[in-house]
């Protein structure tokens, strides 16, 4: 057995755990963070939303890029970056340097991500070995999101908000020094060049849409800017797609979705991360706004699915070469489906039968996010490793940030809307904003007056909370139907 290749692979694993981590991290941590800061609603939702939205616009240039330079290079580089921003992030006294250190963490993020990916394909040659070790480096992406709630109270319970972030500083340095020893320099790209311009293009097409789409799901939003963004973001789109048509060395060969294995997984990736980080988000800051949980009670709630995630994703790795892509794709989805469903209808039940249902959710997208990875690491050879990682990672990484930009922002809109409080003591319009902001009113009421609001607040938090989940259950139910339809077209092909 080769050792190397292993810890190799806990090294990627180790960089990916803290990217993953610093993306849900901030969930326990928001509340007092919103607080110390003062910062408002739309602040709050840019702390979190810049960091998945910068990366899922450089992740399509930098994974690429690394085809070209190496795999190893850009690796070593996004981990001395992100530890730098996390340095920043620790000593931000306002939300604006909180943010550019969110930015600059998300650079960090998209120079290294495609390369623990592209470093675990042409690290393992064989198909069930790299089988086995995606599961694991899926199971690291789940089992961070749902870790990084419970390693944010267990800081928060000794120290402040800060200490989310210097805790990444001494494992990038420990983990930079050991992969400048250990991982080997990779075969490069020789064919063609590295095109900057696709680089910008679809950049500025993924950043302006979905900063679109999330002031399209803001109560106060600016038309004006909204369409703006949103035209300019589709016309570098298309700009891409047509440049990419006619380069000899595109930098995202579009001809590969053409493979259904391929396509099927990239459609797995955004759904699974859709569902996870809008649901997460919002599920997070319920257990403690509304159920009155300590920061570290609430992640340790969200750890459940985060270890059930990370169980089923291994046992997928496992499984994975005795039953067909597809089949096994839409199978953990319904599981997922069932769970979420189940969800719902125990939302006000003990929350230990809500933890099982969360159990379920987490078995379910945990095998579904394994799936997603192997199908498109697989489907793509050697020299393109980078092109596909890169994929790969704006496939969750776009549908982490479209899952918090539209789950998040729909859910502001739902408590404005069934925020129901009468009295002239209130400012109604800081009030209904979000429930941070009617628990920083009440404290300012008479006690008579601050507990109705409270439960005004709690009352419209679940209200909102019931629609984001139904829309869960309506995303993961047309994504089944289509991988259903695409198994049964395409079940004599060869995976």
């Amino acid at each position: 057995m080769n050792i190397k290749k292993w810890i190799i692979l806990c090294l990627v694993s180790s960089a990916l755990f803290l990217i993953v981590i610093d993306m849900t991290v901030l969930y326990t941590a928001l509340p007092l963070l919103t607080h110390d800061l003062e910062a408002t609603a739309t602040q709050k939702l840019w702390i979190v939303n810049a960091y998945a939205l910068v990366v899922a616009g450089l992740l399509p240039g930098l994974g690429t890029l690394g085809d070209y330079v190496g795999y190893k290079k850009m690796f070593l580089l996004g981990l001395a970056i992100f530890g730098g921003a996390s340095l920043l992030a620790a000593s931000a006294t306002t939300p604006t340097v909180l943010i550019l250190a969110r930015v600059l963490l998300a650079i960090g993020a998209a120079t290294m991500m495609p390369s623990t990916l592209s470093i675990i394909k042409l690290t393992f040659k064989d198909y069930q070995e790299r089988a086995l070790a995606l599961g694991i480096w899926s199971a690291i992406t789940a089992a961070g999101a749902g870790l990084g709630p419970v390693i944010g109270g267990l800081l928060l319970e000794k120290f402040s908000w800060p200490s989310v972030f210097i805790i990444n500083i001494p494992i990038v340095m420990i983990v930079l020094i050991i992969s400048y020893i250990l991982i080997p320099q990779y075969p490069t790209n020789k064919d063609g060049t590295w095109d900057f311009i696709s680089s910008f293009q679809i950049m500025v097409g993924l950043i302006t849409v979905v900063f679109a789409i999330k002031e399209l799901a803001k109560p106060d939003n600016n038309y004006a800017v909204l369409f703006g963004a949103f035209a300019i973001g589709i016309i570098a789109i298309m700009m891409f797609i047509r440049r990419q048509n006619r380069l000899k060395f595109p930098l995202i060969n579009l001809a590969i979705f053409k493979n259904p294995y391929f396509t099927g997984g990239t459609i797995v990736a955004i759904t699974t991360s859709f569902i996870l980080m809008g649901f997460e988000y919002i599920l997070s800051q319920r257990l403690q706004l509304v159920l009155g949980l300590t920061p570290l009670n609430a992640g340790l709630t969200i750890m459940m699915m985060a270890l059930a995630s990370l169980v089923g994703a291994i046992l997928i790795g496992i499984i994975l070469t005795k039953f067909g892509t597809l089949k096994l794709q839409w199978v953990t989805l319904l599981l997922a489906f069932i769970g979420i469903l189940a969800f719902y209808w125990v939302l006000h039940a003990h929350l230990a039968i809500q933890i099982v249902t969360l159990i379920i959710i987490g078995l379910g997208l945990g095998g579904a996010m394994t799936l997603a990875s192997n199908a498109i690491m697989s489907n793509a050879d050697d020299k393109n490793s980078g092109m596909a990682a890169s994929i790969e990672e704006v496939s969750f990484e776009f549908g982490g940030s479209l899952g918090i930009a539209i789950l998040g922002g729909l859910f502001s809109v739902f408590y404005s809307l069934f925020f129901n409080f009468n009295s002239n003591s209130v400012d109604l319009s800081k009030a209904k904003g979000s429930l941070d902001e009617t628990l920083i009113q009440a404290e300012q009421l008479p006690l008579s007056i601050s507990k109705e609001l409270i439960e005004a607040g709690k009352a419209a938090y679940d209200d909102a909370f019931s629609l984001i989940i139904i829309i869960s259950i309506l995303s993961l139910a047309f994504t089944i139907i289509l991988l259903i339809w695409m198994d049964l077209k395409h079940k004599r092909l060869p995976e």
